[in-house]
């Protein structure tokens, strides 16, 4: 089982110098428990009351009155050290584990996000890591540490027994001692599977609590409270179930090994009658035997601790070894700025097992145009801008900047190329010139004072008493809809990529606001390859491109009077939202 946990005992490597000083610190205090306190009262106490004191000097008094101290110094500071350096050590290891995994996020295509819950995600990244830090340095510790205990005290006792009534009973003392292992095999077997529950089920828990969080107005809105709380404590009771039919087992080991531990020195108790050994040699014996449980029960725990690493292990590696499906080619080519010409050839694109989104689409977008997206919900088009930024890479076809297919162009290349404004822009928990610089950190205060006035976000910002300084708080909450999709299209502005994909950034803002957004548009695009995506029609005026999209084909291009004169689907779509409007 050990051997699942080895590619990341690498997390251990750059400890490796404080891991060498706990576990020697382990192993003193380990010798000192299994040895030194059996061996006191074997040496110690039969100088102290044979009635024999007297005839010592009183620096071999001193020496055998301070056996007990040292025997307990070793111990303690031993001890002390060893679990402060694993403590140490694990707060590293975890930090290591948390910051790989949440680096391998940062890489995952969106497609994995879209099969996976945040909450999960969450649960994974904190609970799971931390629990796999736990195991990590509770093997390497107690995996030194109870074996020294275990090696010392047996040594005690194959040396006593052996001195005094030879093998015989030398075998009687340790008969027993692998009985001890039989509790533990029975209960790792039913601790395994019910530990891997328990972090699928807090992985429930966690998904619910952070679904609530961003759902707060919605759950008040429609008087969910309610229905939260007892879907959060349905989820909860069964987490405390699965976590208790763990503790059932895990907390029977430690008894169970001490009833057998119990059984042996009872068997060991009446050979020693039998054989009359005297009261001093019994209880060394007695001592040491009690002493070669307690890490016994330690392996055993470690037994389950590694069952509870294993579950955490499982969910862990279901992130860490997902297959990166966007990544640079080995000879990926760099690019500077593009000219924005956009292709198409024969692409077809699915979502695992789904039906395909998009059916054998070839199109042309020479650079410079404006080209707006048109059709049914489901139709593909945002689909068909995704692919512009590699979000997702086709199945079948090729896109391609500038001539060069996506694939063969580094992905950071690629992306310093676009800029994109989605319908709900995502604010970060930061200032508002924080917030702005993520489109260019080298920009200037004027350059993004500059990209807030086009975006005629400007004066809102200093309406507010810190400005630009302002913190917006958690995905901009202390911000309007319209104050954020301002502030987004300033990104854009500052960003001044020669690709422009826009999924109705105006969405959210009133007349007043769109009208003057719309001049600034107009501005923004000159000289850009623009993808609108469009849900109202008001927004495409200025296209010089229409693709209209249905069941993933393009079935239909050209200018709005072009299309509305020949082609039915896009006369329909305009025709009702004119009505509606």
């Amino acid at each position: 089982m050990i051997t699942r946990f080895r590619p990341y005992f690498s997390y251990l490597r750059p400890q490796r110098g404080l891991l060498s000083v706990a576990i020697l610190c382990g192993i003193v205090a380990g010798v000192a428990s299994g040895a030194g306190l059996p061996l006191m009262i074997d040496q110690v106490f039969p100088v102290i009351f044979s009635g024999k004191a007297d005839a010592l000097s009183p620096w071999q008094l001193l020496g055998v009155i301070l056996w007990i101290p040292v025997v307990f110094l070793l111990r303690g500071v031993a001890g002390y050290f060893n679990t402060y350096l694993i403590q140490l050590i694990g707060t590293r290891v975890l930090e290591a584990i948390r910051l790989d995994f949440f680096r391998k996020l940062q890489v995952l295509p969106l497609s994995f996000f879209q099969k996976n819950s945040s909450g999960d995600l969450l649960s994974r990244g904190l609970s799971d890591a931390n629990q796999l830090q736990v195991t990590l340095t509770t093997v390497a510790n107690e995996i030194i540490r109870s074996p020294a205990t275990l090696i010392g005290a047996l040594t005690v006792i194959v040396w006593k027994a052996y001195q005094i009534e030879g093998v015989t009973l030398v075998l009687v003392t340790l008969a027993v001692v692998p009985l001890s292992v039989l509790p533990i095999r029975y209960i790792g077997k039913k601790l395994i599977r019910r530990a891997s529950h328990i972090q699928t089920e807090l992985g429930g828990v966690t998904g619910i609590f952070s679904e609530n969080l961003t759902a707060t107005k919605e759950v008040r809105a429609f008087n969910l409270e309610e229905r939260e709380v007892g879907r959060f404590a349905r989820a909860s009771q069964t987490l405390i179930r699965a976590q208790m039919k763990f503790v059932k087992y895990e907390k029977a080991l430690a008894p169970l090994i001490e009833i057998v531990a119990a059984v042996g020195i009872s068997f060991t108790l009446l050979y020693a009658y039998k054989v009359q050994l005297d009261q001093k040699t019994f209880t060394t014996l007695l001592l040491a035997l009690y002493a070669s449980y307690e890490p016994i029960k330690k392996l055993g725990g470690l037994n389950n601790e590694m069952k509870r690493g294993l579950g955490a292990l499982d969910r862990l590696e279901a992130v860490l070894q997902t297959p990166v499906a966007i990544v640079d080619a080995l000879d990926a080519r760099p690019l500077h700025r593009a000219t924005g010409e956009l292709g198409f050839e024969n692409v077809g694109f699915a979502y695992a097992t789904a039906e395909p989104v998009l059916r054998d689409v070839t199109i042309n977008i020479p650079a410079g145009t404006v080209c707006a997206l048109v059709g049914p919900s489901g139709a593909g088009k945002s689909t068909f801008a995704n692919l512009v930024p590699r979000f997702f890479d086709p199945v079948a076809g090729r896109v391609t900047l500038d001539g060069h297919d996506l694939r063969a162009l580094r992905l950071a290349d690629l992306r310093r190329n676009i800029a994109v404004v989605s319908q709900d822009p995502v604010l970060f928990n930061d200032t508002i010139f924080n917030n702005l610089l993520v489109a260019r950190p080298e920009a200037t205060v004027a350059d993004v004072e500059h990209a807030a006035r086009a975006a005629y976000a400007h004066d809102f910002v200093l309406s507010f008493p810190e400005g630009y300084a302002t913190v917006v708080g958690e995905r901009g909450a202390r911000l309007s809809g319209g104050q954020k999709q301002r502030l987004a299209l300033a990104r854009a502005f500052l960003r001044n990529a020669p690709i422009l994909i826009l999924d109705e950034a105006t969405s959210a803002l009133d007349s007043e606001s769109e009208a003057a957004i719309q001049l600034a548009l107009r501005q923004l695009v000159v000289g850009k390859t623009v993808l609108i995506i469009a849900h109202r029609f008001s927004t495409i005026r200025d296209a010089t491109k229409i693709l209209v999209f249905d069941h993933g084909e393009i079935v239909a291009y050209g200018s709005h009077a072009e299309l509305h004169a020949g082609n039915d689907l896009y006369r329909s779509l305009y025709d009702r939202q004119q009505q509606s409007a």
